[in-house]
């Protein structure tokens, strides 16, 4: 599809729907400043995207969207609150600048989404080994599976964190 005429669908969508976007997000998210960002995401996705013309139930298609929105803004609001957590419990003051403090919030996001691909076990294999400190064999040992599980599960999970990471750079 030319880029002209798929320009044109969004703006057509955007015309149709958007208000109605709005304050339907301003109905889950009881905030009308959210639900514009949220809205403004929305058509940002479907600009970004090729089939805007194919799009048969634009309501359906633009709820669908902004969900999928809407939950990262509540897990990047949870990992926010968990890292800002962190810090006020260290005994000495972290002093950090909001560049960098940006940074590490997507770094936590880009690992909390790599993660949230694996199983269960891979999860709880990277959590053992990462955040609790304990060597492979520990983890083989508590969770009664083969070294050679934990291992293989660990390459997997870091390779995933590191795929997404490239991603994002």
């Amino acid at each position: 599809m030319p880029a002209s005429s798929h320009t044109a669908a969004v703006q057509h969508i955007y015309e149709q729907h958007h208000s109605w976007l709005r304050g339907w997000l301003k109905g889950k998210l009881h905030n009308a400043s959210d639900a514009a960002d949220v809205a403004h995401d929305t058509f940002v996705r479907i600009l970004g995207g090729r089939h805007a013309a194919q799009i048969l139930e634009p309501r359906d298609y633009l709820a669908t969207i902004a969900r999928g929105l809407v939950i990262d803004r509540y897990r990047r609001f949870a990992i926010e609150q968990a890292y800002k957590q962190t810090l006020a419990e260290r005994p000495e003051p972290t002093s950090l600048s909001e560049e960098d403090k940006a940074i590490i919030i997507e770094t936590l996001m880009a690992v909390d989404k790599a993660l949230s691909g694996l199983g269960e076990r891979a999860r709880r294999i990277f959590m053992l080994s990462q955040l609790e400190g304990l060597t492979y064999q520990q983890i083989a040992d508590q969770l009664q599976v083969s070294l050679t599980t934990v291992k293989k599960h660990m390459i997997r999970t870091l390779t995933e964190c590191s795929l997404i990471m490239a991603s994002q750079s």
